[in-house]
């Protein structure tokens, strides 16, 4: 005979792993914003900022998803050679002496 299914458990099981999901979001979302340096801001400018964001038409979100896409290649980047280590997998001190954008002397 088959074990009856412990439905109160299955949803307990699922309330708490969507208050795990919503706890990690908030963090990467509170690392976010420091990373970005974001929270410099008061919060009232970063709420407006954001409802703004949220506003905004598709065209001028596109603009600021590639923006932030270069964010965090840059971000990838400066990992890479913390470590000595290119994403790609070559050494730091391999590449050109061309600087990355948004470096001191780039052009």
């Amino acid at each position: 005979m088959r074990k009856p299914r412990d439905y109160d458990a299955d949803l307990k099981a699922l309330a708490d792993k969507a208050r795990q999901l919503k706890t990690r979001k908030q963090c990467q979302l509170g690392e976010l914003v420091m990373a970005t340096g974001a929270d410099a801001l008061g919060v009232e400018e970063l709420a407006g900022a954001l409802l703004n964001a949220a506003a905004a038409d598709s065209p001028t979100r596109e603009v600021w998803r590639k923006r932030g896409a270069a964010f965090f290649q840059r971000e990838r980047h400066d990992a890479g050679r913390r470590t000595g280590r290119e994403p790609g997998g070559t050494a730091a001190g391999e590449r050109g002496a061309e600087p990355a954008p948004g470096e001191a002397g780039a052009a």
